[in-house]
């Protein structure tokens, strides 16, 4: 294989695929980016085994082949070129070492064949649909926060995607839960996702798509089938495998009866929030909300540092209700508002709260109370 090109673009396809390595796995072979040439253009391609992303990327090819190289000292190296600088590949044909020469620099990288480079994107995909970059965005940034960490729950380690049909529309839902809070966005389904089956999309897997988004004006094909999904960007593709796991009937924890309505003022109710939880202990973080007609009284009690209490004015008229809410998931629900209010559906001291933007929101958040 011999090939230049663009310090630039080869920097910039690495900065995609690198991520994915691991950079402690007892597989040497996945400490590697796989280099192919072909024709006009360098197709690179990392993988950990559960996620694999490819990038095709122009180059001028000498000679065909291909060979895998350390991907984090590659990244690491093509990084610490001046910019403007042209990258030549060379690897000899016993394709036990390559020669990167670039300027006056010369590296002798260690390599390992091509053969043994796993392939994950094999098998046949049963759905496919295109979606704008900006609503995947939106689907993935407005629930990920609620992703559990929980090893032992595996099956929530993810967000839930699948359609439902809502009023007569079908709609394509994501949904993540910890146990302690839910968040559920949904958009009109795109042609082709009607009748996809639900897969859990892993953590990694959405965090790098969400990388990957650089033009929220581009479009995104996405092909999934029962235990993988692959999301197309154009030159760049991300492959996964999907939780193999059931979600749990998320249904269920959305109460349907909760008759008292709360409207407050997002910002001014953040920012007090955050306040009167700045004396909480790290382990509570319980902040009380006091509701009463037209008034809302934030307290955090600390028996360690003290005590905290703020007044809001609101929109409230039923009757006067004492509820404990952990103060993170709070604000971390109230960074997902796109609106100036904040509208929260209550019923009693025990039992879960709804939260949107408004009544028929697209996105729904439900939070469990904490005792106080």
């Amino acid at each position: 294989m011999k090939i230049t090109l663009e310090r630039a673009a080869l920097l910039k396809s690495l900065g995609h695929v690198h991520r994915v390595v691991e950079r402690r796995t007892t597989i040497p072979i996945l400490s590697n980016v796989l280099l192919q040439a072909d024709g006009r253009s360098l197709l690179l391609k990392a993988t950990d085994l559960d996620l694999e992303v490819t990038e095709t990327v122009a180059a001028d090819v000498g000679m065909a082949g291909g060979t895998t190289l350390p991907a984090h000292t590659l990244y690491d190296i093509v990084r610490k070129l001046p910019e403007g600088a042209q990258v030549s590949l060379d690897a000899g044909e016993d394709g036990g070492q390559l020669l990167l020469k670039s300027g006056r620099s010369r590296f002798m990288l260690q390599s390992l064949p091509e053969s043994d480079f796993p392939d994950l994107s094999a098998g046949e995909m049963t759905h496919k649909f295109t979606l704008a970059a900006a609503d995947l965005k939106k689907l993935i940034e407005k629930t990920q926060f609620a992703i559990s960490n929980e090893e032992t729950r595996y099956y929530l380690n993810g967000i839930y995607m699948h359609t439902s049909e809502i009023d007569g529309h079908s709609m394509l839902r994501a949904v993540a839960t910890d146990g302690h809070r839910l968040a559920r966005v949904e958009i009109p389904a795109p042609a082709g996702a009607v009748g996809m089956p639900g897969v859990i999309v892993p953590r990694k897997a959405v965090n790098e798509v969400l990388k990957l988004i650089e033009d929220a004006e581009s479009e995104v094909t996405i092909d999934l089938s029962s235990n993988k999904i692959r999301f197309n960007f154009g030159q760049v593709v991300l492959t996964s495998k999907l939780i193999d796991g059931t979600f749990p009937d998320y249904a269920r924890v959305i109460p349907a009866g909760n008759d008292k309505r709360l409207v407050v003022e997002r910002s001014d109710f953040q920012r007090a929030v955050d306040r009167v939880s700045t004396i909480s202990s790290e382990r509570g973080r319980a902040v009380k909300m006091a509701l009463t007609d037209g008034k809302l009284v934030l307290s955090v009690t600390n028996p360690d540092a003290g005590n905290a209490v703020e007044e809001l004015e609101v929109d409230y008229d039923s009757t006067p209700l004492d509820i404990g809410f952990n103060a993170r998931y709070l604000l971390d629900i109230a960074n997902q508002l796109d609106s100036d209010t904040a509208l929260f559906r209550l019923a009693d001291s025990g039992s879960p709260t709804i939260i949107q933007d408004r009544d028929g929101a697209a996105a729904l958040y439900v939070l469990m109370p904490m005792r106080v």
